[in-house]
């Protein structure tokens, strides 16, 4: 009788390991089966995926201030002004 409690003991503890790993990993696992089943679909073209969009767009304001216009010289002229460098 102990072999059988031992046994149902081991057997409920790795039921619940599994529903532990199962729940904590769950987005992970979800990527990685829905990967799996695309690669073994033999209908599936990654042709017919949709093109993604970014959720967030870059900021125009700071990609302007990092890349001025070339047409946008008033920056330019500030920095190039010519001011003699005076050595010690």
């Amino acid at each position: 009788m102990a072999a059988v409690t031992s046994a149902l003991i081991a057997i409920a503890g790795v039921v619940l390991g599994w529903i532990a790993i199962e729940l904590a990993c769950k987005p992970c696992l979800e990527k990685g089966r829905e990967a799996i089943d695309r690669s073994l679909d033999p209908d599936y073209d990654p042709d017919d995926d949709e093109i993604s969009v970014p959720i967030n767009p870059p900021d125009h304001d700071l990609q302007e201030q990092l890349n001025p216009r070339p047409d946008h010289d008033s920056s330019i002229a500030e920095v190039s002004s010519a001011k003699p460098i005076k050595a010690v």
